[in-house]
Parts: C-alpha cells; sequence; structure tokens
C-alpha cells in the first residue's frame, strides 16, 4: 500500500485524464479514513443517504441491485484505485449497493470534500466527469453482453475485459490474473445459473482458450479469446488516454 493511499486514485484517474502537478497535490491532499472490509461488506448501501466517496485500495468490489424477490444482478467489477461512489456525488440517495468480493481496505473521502473539488478545480471536475463517462459506457457494454451474446461470449467477454483492466494498471501478468470471484457471483454478472456457468468455462478449457488454476486464469491464445468474447476494448477508453497522456507529457 502506498504512503498516501489516495495515490492509487490518482493514477486511476490519470489513465484517462492526466492532471497538472497542482491539481494531483490537490487530490492527494484530501482527507480520507481509511477502513478495512471483509467480504460481503458494503461499500454503498441502496436506499441510504451517501456520506462520503470510497476508493479501493486493496481488495475487489462490484456493484449490484436486487430484485424484488432477491435475485441479484451484478453490474460491474471494481479494482484497486478505483473510486466506488462518484456515481452519488450530487444524489441524495443510494439507487444501488456496491460489495466487497473480497478482503479489502477503502479510503473514504467525505463527501462535502468531493463536491468542494469537484465545483472549484476545473483539470480535477473533468477527470472525475471522464470516470463516470466511463462507467457508463461500460455499464452498456454489459447490458450489449448479457442481452444479446450467448454464454460462451459472455463470460470470455468479461474476462477480456478484466485483463485488459488490470493490466492497465499493473496488477495482470502477461494477462493472466487471480479471478476474485466464486462461480456463483461470476453467474451473477453474466445472468447465467451456476449450474450453467461451470459448463462453459469447461468448454473454454477444452477449445484451449482458458487455462485455469484454481482461481489464477490465463490465456494461452489471446486473440482468439477476444473474437469467441467480441472483444473490443474501445468502450474502456484507454488508447484515447495513451495518445492524450504521451502529448501531456511531450513525448
Amino acid at each position: 500500500m502506498p504512503n498516501n493511499p489516495l495515490e492509487l486514485l490518482l493514477d486511476n484517474l490519470e489513465l484517462r485524464a492526466p492532471l497538472p502537478e497542482v491539481d494531483r497535490q490537490a487530490i492527494l491532499a484530501l482527507p480520507y479514513a481509511l477502513k478495512s472490509l471483509a467480504p460481503g461488506s458494503y461499500a454503498v448501501r441502496e436506499g441510504e443517504p451517501p456520506t462520503g466517496c470510497g476508493v479501493l485500495i486493496s481488495g475487489f468490489a462490484y456493484r449490484q441491485k436486487l430484485t424484488g424477490d432477491g435475485g441479484r444482478q451484478i453490474l460491474s467489477i471494481h479494482i484497486p484505485g478505483e473510486a466506488l461512489d462518484f456515481q452519488n456525488i450530487f444524489l441524495n440517495v443510494a439507487d444501488h449497493s456496491v460489495q466487497m468480493l473480497t478482503r479489502g481496505h477503502v479510503a473514504i473521502i467525505p463527501r462535502a470534500d468531493i463536491q468542494k473539488i469537484v465545483r472549484s478545480n476545473a483539470a480535477i471536475s473533468h477527470a472525475i466527469l471522464v470516470n463516470i463517462l466511463v462507467d457508463a459506457s461500460i455499464f452498456r457494454e454489459w447490458i450489449l453482453n448479457i442481452g444479446r451474446r450467448d454464454a460462451k461470449s459472455r463470460l470470455a467477454h468479461v474476462l477480456c475485459e478484466l485483463a485488459v483492466r488490470l493490466d492497465a494498471l499493473g496488477l495482470a501478468d502477461d494477462m493472466g490474473y487471480h479471478l476474485p470471484m466464486t462461480q456463483a457471483e461470476l453467474a451473477d454478472a453474466l445472468g447465467l445459473t451456476p449450474v450453467h456457468l461451470n459448463r462453459v468455462i469447461r468448454s473454454l478449457e477444452a477449445d484451449g482458450l482458458l487455462i485455469r488454476s484454481k482461481r489464477d486464469i490465463s490465456f494461452p491464445d489471446w486473440e482468439r479469446m477476444r473474437d469467441m468474447g467480441d472483444f473490443n476494448d474501445r468502450y474502456l477508453h484507454l488508447a484515447v488516454q495513451r495518445s492524450s497522456l504521451l502529448l501531456a507529457v511531450g513525448a
């Protein structure tokens, strides 16, 4: 963990919106309270008024909604460095929940301090807005994934997405990584039953597209895996940020 946990938030924001040094220091100067959360703990709870914005420092989290009879739909997966509640900066009640997938640490920034820096600093406001817009882009892709791709493509797509996002932050090894989800959780992200998901995993393994050792996964043929998942990382908007970053540093 870095000396200042908000360095991880800064790294994440600058994936798509590089900031001048004065604005970097303004983010690092934000007050925060560091909390340790167990698996299943709520970082955001539906129906409650938001009081702070959590930044995931370690571990993994997921955004979810429940049906009236308790059915769960996982809407997105969150990795270290990501803000968990930019969605509610200016909303007075949370309309969904965010829970921990694994044990981890969350830095809670008071909501008033986030609102103040957004209102007073154009560059930081821009970076946070871009972050929220990318979240919306990922939501759109997940709707398409569940609504129009078959089960095998759905799984391949989500596994490819996690590989690219983790790799962008240096958290993947040649696109291989530790999958922080149980099969039940992954099934709820894909709109499948755990039994059906297990069959799909075995099918990808049989096709030579996935190697699995407990929860460590890797892809023997990345291009074939991308094709199976109909995966194009345009919706993550990382290519745009790379070119912008090069321009910003004068490369």
